[in-house]
């Protein structure tokens, strides 16, 4: 493993999950990772009800734009986490693969990005608890 862990989070639009998810090992990793997040068939502006709720937990994601997957960033990343994807991420021998099976936030208000923000948070710190465990027997 490289110095620094790499996750690239994969969604289809990019719009929702995985911009939440890489906001969130952003936020609470700092600049021990290499966050990256992708969707299949982006859309072309981030989800408001998921800015909103990030925004309430402090984390302005405001500015992020969605981005297409490339196999050039699943190349460059240890660990590749897919909500909702499936068949769309190549797949490179030597990576982490996740599948996180996660509520798709796509037309719902804030009220309903909550819970699914909120379950991504607690998959996010049990990510960093093991890519900490990992780094410290590499």
């Amino acid at each position: 493993m490289r110095e620094k862990p790499s996750v690239l989070f994969v969604c289809v639009h990019n719009a929702g999950r995985s911009q939440m998810a890489a906001a969130y090992l952003t936020h609470l990793a700092g600049d021990r990772v290499e966050v990256r997040s992708a969707g299949s068939a982006p859309a072309s502006t981030v989800n408001a009800a998921v800015v909103e709720a990030l925004a309430e937990e402090g984390i302005d994601i405001s500015a992020e734009t969605p981005k297409v997957l490339t196999t050039e960033a699943v190349q460059a990343s240890d660990y590749v986490i897919t909500m909702g994807c499936g068949d769309a991420c190549p797949y490179f021998p030597g990576k982490t693969y996740l599948d996180w099976v996660l509520e798709d936030p796509a037309g719902q208000g804030v009220e309903s990005v909550r819970p699914i923000r909120d379950e991504i948070k607690g998959r996010i710190e049990g990510l960093i608890a093991e890519i900490d465990a990992k780094s410290a027997t590499a």
